[in-house]
């Protein structure tokens, strides 16, 4: 890893590799071999997604040029299927890097949002979902993700939860 001038957020651990391993729950929406969805509790608009590498990658700035196209891709799938179910008017992507970015976790992420009735995403406080009401957001979107046995995607609003599940 390359040292950045970025200022990253503190904490102990990485709360998306927790998810990822099933040591705190949230619903993932799809994985691939380098690449998962996830829904986010943090509901800024109609359907919020976070597309992460799986491999622990702080920043943009660290992310490797073989993992760029996946990732990409992703964000593009996971458009597609908030545009498919959701019939939003717009879709936001948005990713941060450095705390004064706001990035919240140190964890490379893609946020990918339906607009809401307004308009736009809502950036200021929001409730946190509980994880049924995310894993029932994934379960609509499950059947518009598309495709793609090249990266062995496997779909399925199959929660990571403590203990395995």
């Amino acid at each position: 890893m390359t040292e950045w001038s970025l200022d990253l957020p503190n904490g102990d651990g990485c709360a998306f590799c927790d998810y990822l391993t099933g040591a705190r729950p949230y619903t993932v929406l799809w994985r691939e071999d380098r690449v998962a969805v996830l829904v986010t509790r943090e509901q800024r608009g109609i359907a919020h997604l976070l597309v992460i590498p799986i491999r622990h990658v702080p920043t943009l700035l660290d992310m490797a040029d073989s993992e760029a196209g996946d990732l990409m891709i992703a964000v593009r799938d996971a458009a597609h299927a908030i545009d498919q179910v959701f019939e939003r008017p717009g879709v936001a992507v948005w990713q941060n890097n450095g705390t004064a970015a706001h990035q919240a976790i140190p964890h490379l992420h893609f946020h990918v949002a339906g607009t809401l009735p307004g308009g736009g995403t809502d950036f200021g406080e929001v409730a946190e979902s509980s994880v049924e009401e995310t894993d029932e957001i994934g379960r609509q979107l499950t059947s518009s993700v598309p495709a793609r046995s090249a990266v062995h995607r496997v779909v399925e609003p199959r929660l990571a939860r403590s203990g395995g599940a």
